[in-house]
């Protein structure tokens, strides 16, 4: 969607401006993967309008391939407004006008196979599942197993004014038991599901390989199936130069599939890794959650430890939380990562502000 942003403070009724931007739980992730220096590919539909031009344009500056985005002349680009500050507080205000939007059009035949399937890593969102009863039979059909798929990825992004009736979050629980990948909140669980902890959700969700509940300022903990499938680059063409891994997003990477998993008559023993988060200034948390599946997905395809992926999904938030809009920059990879390798004192001390990204590499906070 574009997103229009206040200039000041205050209730929508009494915003006099707005700066123009761009939203959205997968495209952002796209973003995140591509500024991170991953080639990824988003899929979707825009209206043939001004804001739709505008959407395309600023979502490839990112450096992320639009060719399968499809254009509807029949249905308006989303659009939405929201108050400046935190979304979690009582003033805080969010008007969207997607009903009837192109994005909510989406269904199995606007989606082609080999731009959803030649990838790593497909990811999708509980938003999307959302949007209309087409768009929910798509991301059904794309969580459900089978030989030879993608590494599936999902982050569930639960919005209570989106599924009315009380049994509809259970839907969003089907939907991630069939993904390899999972993002989940804390929150979002226990007022999807009625789940309290960590322990609980992963009970509840025995299925992906790789879990990840995110727990606010506290951290995140992973939950990681032993002898984990981890997502492999295709053999080179004989004479060709070696290529960076590369990602993908609701869209998809540009790898062939990973080998089909191995059935197994039960789920495997977990690793459990809990990184906190570091300290923040916060001045927006729109878009944090979509900013951390980026990180944390980076990693993942640079094949880091668990503990390495929490960290980079942290630092990613961290960028996003930083910023006034849904998308921010994230630190540079070399930087990124001085700051994934500070021991439990250095990370405990970090201490992030707005503008922290652009620190140089040589540079690492200090208390």
């Amino acid at each position: 969607m574009v997103t229009f942003l206040p200039t000041r403070q205050g209730r929508l009724a009494d915003v006099p401006s707005f700066v123009r931007g761009i939203g959205g739980a997968e495209s952002n992730v796209a973003c995140g993967l591509a500024a991170s220096g991953h080639s990824a590919k988003w899929v979707g539909r825009v209206g043939a309008d001004g804001f739709g031009e505008h959407l395309v344009a600023a979502i490839a500056s990112y450096g992320v391939d639009t060719s399968a985005v499809q254009r509807d002349p029949q249905r308006p680009t989303g659009i939405y407004f929201r108050t400046a500050g935190d979304r979690a507080a009582d003033a805080h205000e969010v008007l969207y006008y997607r009903a009837g939007s192109a994005a909510s059009a989406m269904s199995r035949s606007t989606v082609r196979d080999e731009d959803v399937w030649s990838g790593r890593i497909l990811h999708l969102s509980g938003i999307t599942a959302a949007l209309s009863a087409d768009c929910l039979a798509l991301i059904r059909e794309l969580t459900t197993r089978r030989p030879g798929r993608a590494l599936v990825s999902f982050d569930v992004n639960y919005r209570v004014n989106l599924w009315r009736e009380a049994e509809d979050p259970l839907v969003l629980l089907d939907l991630a038991r069939g993904a390899d990948l999972v993002f989940v909140g804390e929150d979002e669980a226990e007022a999807a599901w009625g789940l309290r902890g960590a322990p609980a959700v992963r009970a509840a969700l025995p299925e992906p390989e790789v879990l990840i509940v995110k727990q606010g300022a506290q951290g995140a903990t992973a939950y990681v199936r032993d002898a984990e499938p981890v997502p492999s680059p295709p053999l080179p063409e004989p004479g060709a130069p070696p290529q960076e891994p590369r990602a993908s997003n609701a869209g998809e990477a540009d790898f062939p599939a990973r080998p089909a998993l191995a059935p197994r008559s039960g789920p495997a023993p977990d690793t459990v890794t809990h990184a906190p988060a570091p300290r923040v200034d916060v001045v927006a948390h729109v878009g944090a959650g979509d900013a951390f599946a980026a990180g944390f997905l980076s990693a993942t395809l640079r094949g880091l430890p668990a503990h390495h992926r929490l960290r980079h999904g942290h630092l990613m938030a961290a960028a996003t939380l930083t910023a006034d809009a849904d998308l921010a920059m994230p630190p540079t990879r070399a930087y990124a990562d001085r700051l994934v390798a500070l021991d439990a004192r250095g990370w405990e001390t970090l201490h992030l502000g707005p503008g922290w990204t652009a620190a140089v590499d040589e540079e690492v906070p200090t208390p």
